[in-house]
This record gives C-alpha cells, sequence and structure tokens, in this order.
C-alpha cells in the first residue's frame, strides 16, 4: 500500500487477475443517531441520511466473512445488525479496495477508512466486544456517486486503467 492507502501499481494488475467480485448481502440504515438500524431491500443514496456522519463516512460497509471471526473470537453467534454498518458485503475482500472507488448496484463508494469499533460494541455484543471487533469493524466510504443499492447488487472494484 501506498503511504495514502492505494493500492500500488503491480499490486493493481494483481488484483485485476483475481476474483473482485462479490454481492450485497444485507442493506441496514439507521433513522436517527443511536437509534437501532433498519434493515432496507433498497437503499436509495440520493437520500441517504444515516445520522449526521461526515461526507467521509457516509456509508459504512462490512464483510460478511468477518461475522465468523467475530463469533468465533465472543464465542457465540452475532448477527450482523448489533455491527451498526450499513452494508453487509459477501464475497469481495474490502482490503483490496483500499483507497479505491467500488461498484455497488449503480453507485460508487470511495473506501476511505478502516470503521473502527467503538464503546457501543461493548453495549451490542457484551464484554469482549469491542475487542473482537478491533480489525474487523469493516470500512467507511464517501458517496462519489449517487444511485440505489439493492441487497443482491454486484460489489466491484474500479480500477485504474
Amino acid at each position: 500500500m501506498s503511504e495514502h492507502g492505494e493500492l500500488p501499481t503491480y499490486a493493481q494488475a494483481l488484483v485485476k487477475r483475481a476474483n473482485t467480485r462479490g454481492i450485497v448481502e444485507t442493506i441496514q440504515v439507521r433513522p436517527a443517531r443511536r437509534e437501532p438500524t433498519v434493515e432496507v431491500e433498497v437503499w436509495d443514496l440520493e437520500s441517504a441520511v444515516d445520522h449526521a456522519r461526515s461526507a467521509a463516512r457516509a456509508v459504512t460497509l462490512f464483510q460478511f466473512e468477518h461475522l465468523a471471526v467475530i463469533s468465533s473470537l465472543l464465542g457465540r453467534p452475532v448477527d450482523f445488525a448489533r455491527t451498526r454498518r450499513n452494508l453487509c458485503i459477501r464475497g469481495f475482500n474490502l482490503e483490496v479496495g483500499r483507497g479505491s472507488v467500488i461498484e455497488v448496484g449503480d453507485a460508487q463508494l470511495g473506501l476511505t477508512g478502516r470503521c473502527h469499533p467503538c464503546a457501543r460494541m461493548e453495549e451490542a455484543f457484551g464484554t469482549g466486544g469491542f475487542a473482537a471487533m478491533l480489525g474487523h469493524g469493516g470500512w467507511t466510504a464517501r458517496i462519489v456517486q449517487t444511485g440505489t443499492i439493492r441487497c443482491g447488487d454486484a460489489v466491484q472494484l474500479r480500477l485504474s486503467d
């Protein structure tokens, strides 16, 4: 990774050869700050409001495969809704998209950084929730191009040529 978090040119070529497609497993939004999330089938980013996040944190993404890791660390099943993230993505390594733009449905999101856990994870998962989420909290993203995201939509990396 470069100092700005982007993949170096040689790594971009390797990623282009890999399977860089996934799907949107689940979508959830919060109607207001500190409110429980609400699961939706369709999310229009034109009117996206998920409490007062900054533009760099407009959308949060979570890698489905990390649920098993968090569950293992806590010693009990974990429900995605408790992560408080917007998009649960299956089959796509979000780390690959670091500093890049990904296409999700007909929207484009620029991954801006890791979504580190907060103290709310102790409330959500109980004792150890914060520690279990460290390194597995997902990513934050800015909206590059608005659009509609649906459960089952493709997720893919948009690499520069």
